[in-house]
């Protein structure tokens, strides 16, 4: 459960946070959504796949961490196996709520297990404010993870349309037999369609270069090669 509170100096300046439990807030997530400006560095060590909102029908990008629900094959022994840990993680325990049109509060999930007692390591420890009351550069950097958030959300809805308009989307059916003869099928997934792109005509090609649209596409499609990765994660606890 979250309870979310705005940030605020008089409620939370002896609060203190430890960072490196961000990652248990994705413990139990087998995909992970994302924004345009990481897909290089998910494409590193996942598949990048596209989901459909069952409710609103809408299409996100996220990144494939597991085969089931709440599998996560990047978190092991309380740890985050991965290089690149996703923004949804780096933020936490904050959020971004929009109190108006154009104006956004920060808030803090004061439920979070990164909230932390005297008990723990001090050194690791960080406040969200320095004596007289200015944001610590904690602080800072989880406002500006969550800029980049609010600004992913315009890239992925730009990204998103283009692929739509251009009929690009096509569902990604792929049954995987493990090392135990245990078999999966991955289905409700989406991905680019190859020879859709292919077929382009130059002047989409080049509208999608213009607009910087074909790097992440291509991102995207070369992320499926971290498939077999992800088999062989699944392979390791299997055996």
């Amino acid at each position: 459960m979250s309870h979310l509170v705005q940030v605020n100096y008089d409620f939370h300046h002896h609060l203190k946070i430890d960072p490196t439990l961000a990652h248990l807030s994705a413990a139990d997530v087998h995909l992970m959504p994302i924004v345009v400006q990481e897909f290089i560095n998910i494409a590193s060590q996942s598949p990048i796949v596209i989901t459909k909102d069952g409710d609103t029908g809408q299409f996100g990008f996220s990144a494939l961490l597991g085969f089931a629900e709440k599998q996560n094959l990047f978190f092991r022994d309380g740890q985050w196996q991965g290089l690149y840990l996703p923004l949804q993680i780096q933020r936490q325990p904050f959020f971004i709520e929009q109190v108006s049109q154009e104006n956004f509060a920060v808030c803090i999930n004061i439920d979070s297990p990164m909230i932390v007692s005297e008990h723990h390591n001090q050194q690791q420890l960080q406040r969200l404010f320095i004596d007289g009351g200015q944001e610590s550069s904690y602080l800072s950097n989880a406002k500006q993870c969550l800029g980049q958030l609010l600004q992913g959300e315009i890239d992925n809805k730009n990204l998103m349309e283009a692929l739509l308009e251009a009929q690009l989307i096509q569902p990604l059916s792929l049954e995987i037999t493990f090392v135990d003869n245990s078999k999966t099928r991955l289905n409700g997934l989406y991905t680019i369609d190859q020879d859709k792109l292919a077929k382009l005509p130059d002047s989409k090609v080049n509208e999608l270069h213009k607009a910087e649209l074909l790097q992440p596409i291509y991102t995207m499609i070369t992320s499926l090669g971290q498939m077999y990765r992800l088999i062989d994660k699944q392979n390791q606890r299997l055996g």
